[in-house]
């Protein structure tokens, strides 16, 4: 054990002397959950929204002002005419535009219904839906509320609720995912180099003539990434909490430990490819293109998977991080237990006992 423990001492000096790996190690992960928490939300705020009002009555003021109020809409300058409209819409200064007549107000108490033009840049259609569904959502609220009382012979009323994440924040689908996106590049792309960086280096003769045994060289290699790793993830779970408000609902052991099980499962994965490979570049990039593409694609947390095809689908199947980001949405989001992801933890051990024995077979007691 103290020769186990001078060579892991050994290995933190290596990452410690090693700015770059301390770069990754630290930065990475905290510019990746800010990055997805706050910049790449699926949320649409502050969309630029024109408003050609005709009428400037008391009616189409107060709708204005709903507009206004709503936190996914920026009311620029009002609009002069349909022309100005069309140049700001090809200058990207607005969205959407929503134009009253001149007769709104007259024509809502006389005849009973007036309409709106809502005219959205359908060049991104996703955006484009969801922000027609937002006007009409504030259009009919303001409906309901000039006529709370009149109700027609019958009526089907739905009632929404939204589980899990009735605040609707948008950062709560992306933790999970950069977590394990995190761990995926981090963890493994910097183990991947800890063997042939000494092939590369000329000091694996050192380690060969040593009494230590294999096993024992890819546990002191992977120890150090192990820890910092953990500290990765106190620092990620923190900003998660108190910058992004994410509650936490699940049980913090069972967080923990499934997390380091992931971890373990990433270092195999990072040890196997070490040894399998003749160069610091090559592992490199096996281990962060061919990881970080199937990590974001293939895992759920950006793109779902019941929308791909089969064959990506059964792809994803051979993907570590698909199933931890299953359990940290399950732990995490929803308070499940246990007995509610014992599967996805026990492929995950099963992977990282694989990886591991793989790279113990690749581990090479001879120099070529």
């Amino acid at each position: 054990m103290k020769q186990l423990l001078a060579f892991i001492r050994k290995e933190f000096y290596h990452v410690f002397r090693d700015r770059r790996t301390l770069l990754i190690l630290f930065g990475m992960p905290i510019v990746q959950i800010l990055l997805f928490g706050f910049a790449l939300s699926s949320e649409v705020k502050n969309i630029g929204i024109a408003v050609l009002d005709n009428a400037r009555d008391v009616q189409s003021e107060q709708i204005i002002s709903k507009i206004r109020s709503s936190s996914y809409f920026q009311v620029k300058t009002p609009a002069l005419n349909y022309k100005d409209i069309g140049e700001r819409f090809k200058r990207g200064e607005i969205k959407c535009a929503i134009l009253f007549p001149v007769n709104f107000g007259s024509d809502l108490y006389k005849t009973g219904g007036a309409q709106i033009q809502v005219i959205a840049d359908a060049s991104d259609p996703n955006t484009a839906t969801t922000v027609t569904n937002y006007l009409n959502s504030i259009v009919n609220n303001y409906q309901q509320e000039l006529n709370p009382n009149a109700t027609p012979s019958y009526r089907i009323i739905p009632e929404m609720r939204q589980l899990y994440n009735e605040e609707q924040n948008g950062s709560l689908n992306f933790i999970p995912g950069v977590i394990a996106l995190v761990f995926m590049i981090v963890s493994t792309a910097l183990t991947s180099v800890a063997v042939v960086r000494e092939k590369e280096l000329g000091t694996m003769e050192i380690l060969l003539v040593s009494p230590f045994k294999p096993i024992m060289v890819l546990i002191a290699k992977a120890v150090p990434y192990l820890v910092l790793s953990v500290i990765d993830f106190i620092v990620i779970l923190l900003l998660s909490v108190f910058l992004l408000n994410v509650e936490i609902r699940g049980s913090l052991i069972l967080i923990f430990a499934e997390s380091i099980l992931f971890i373990v499962t990433c270092l195999s994965l990072g040890l196997m490819i070490s040894n399998i490979t003749a160069s610091q570049q090559t592992a490199m990039m096996i281990s962060m293109m061919g990881m970080m593409l199937p990590t974001i694609l293939l895992t759920g947390f950006m793109f779902p998977l019941e929308n791909m095809p089969k064959v990506f689908q059964w792809v994803s199947y051979i993907i570590p991080s698909k199933y931890y980001y299953a359990i940290m949405k399950g732990v995490m989001l929803k308070g499940l237990g246990f007995g509610y992801v014992w599967k996805e933890t026990l492929v995950l051990a099963g992977m990282s006992s694989g990886l591991l024995l793989i790279a113990l077979r690749n581990f090479k007691i001879r120099l070529q």
